[in-house]
């Protein structure tokens, strides 16, 4: 296959890989990727592609593409009502394309938000500091820094023998009420947060807002009672500290408003991260639904969460094989 010409790029469609771009925090360069990197993962080990390689990460849904020859593709994700040639077009599955198929994915109405379009090969954009994935904030990576448009025509890496009719197993489910793994810190200490305020955070489920993307997922206020009444030279409330680096799935307080950082989210402020989500449990967050959706966190030990990270892994490597 040569190409894919984009018809109608839908609500927002993006280049991204997995892991993103790595080990650039320290220059103010925020992560990218996937935010579920689990369906890209699985997408690419479908059509035969390292789970690294570059798709397409749609949101919400509207995407119209041609492909401009043979070739094998996976979508995974969402439940995207989507169409080859206009045949339903089954999701978690490698599917065989021709020169001048079209696709079109119609727009998704959850539970879930993103899919993810891998093809045999992987789509080849240059990369930025060792990363494909696009960051539109930064305009870098992807396809110009930017969304994909109408006309735009995405380059492909060579084919690699990918077989079609390849399937996941077991699809994960998509609720509209997620339990999601955490360990708390690094900045929940007695300084900063009473006991009270940690059992609150797992104690019931919080409503994602609307003005939620990949920057961040808005919570609804948390209400915390607060181990202090101000942050003293950082500022006036006790949510804020002297600057401090950010992990991508930190629970970020700014004042009594939580936000989930996402993969273009900051690398670095003023402002607690009360808890992490676990690198198993970050998938998630690409399926949350903004403005319907409820997250519940469940706290869990080191091991636990290195356990869910095997449990994922060993998922999509059985796809692999």
């Amino acid at each position: 296959m040569s190409a894919i010409q984009i018809i109608a790029p839908g609500a927002q469609t993006t280049v991204q890989d997995f892991p993103g771009r790595l080990g650039r925090l320290a220059d103010g360069f925020s992560q990218a990727g996937a935010m579920d990197h689990f369906a890209l993962r699985v997408a690419n080990a479908l059509v035969a592609n390292a789970v690294s390689a570059a798709g397409l990460e749609i949101t919400v849904g509207g995407l119209r593409a041609r492909f401009g020859g043979d070739g094998v593709i996976a979508l995974c994700g969402t439940q995207m009502p989507a169409t080859l040639n206009g045949e339903e077009l089954p999701l978690w599955e490698s599917v065989a394309v021709s020169a001048g198929d079209e696709l079109r994915l119609r727009m998704s109405r959850g539970p879930g938000f993103r899919a993810y379009l891998a093809v045999g090969g992987g789509i080849d954009v240059p990369e930025v500091f060792g990363s494909r994935a696009t960051h539109t904030l930064a305009g870098l990576g992807g396809l110009e820094g930017r969304a994909l448009r109408k006309g735009d025509e995405l380059a492909l890496l060579g084919p690699n023998g990918a077989l079609p009719g390849r399937r996941l197993a077991s699809v994960p489910d998509y609720p509209h009420e997620w339990e999601v793994e955490v360990m708390i810190g690094p900045q929940a200490a007695p300084d900063f947060l009473t006991a009270g305020d940690v059992e609150r955070l797992s104690s019931k489920p919080w409503k994602v807002d609307a003005n939620s993307n990949r920057v961040g997922l808005r919570l609804e206020p948390f209400g915390l009672e607060w181990a202090r009444s101000g942050g003293g030279i950082a500022g006036g409330h006790p949510s804020n500290i002297l600057d401090d680096g950010y992990p991508t799935g930190g629970i970020n307080m700014n004042g009594d408003t939580a936000v989930i950082l996402g993969p273009d989210g900051p690398t670095s402020g003023g402002f607690l991260v009360v808890a992490t989500i676990v690198h198993g449990a970050i998938w998630k967050l690409g399926q949350i639904r903004p403005g319907t959706d409820t997250i519940r966190f469940k706290p869990v030990t080191l091991d636990e969460a290195i356990q869910l990270d095997r449990a994922l892994d060993a998922r999509i490597a059985e796809v692999a094989r």
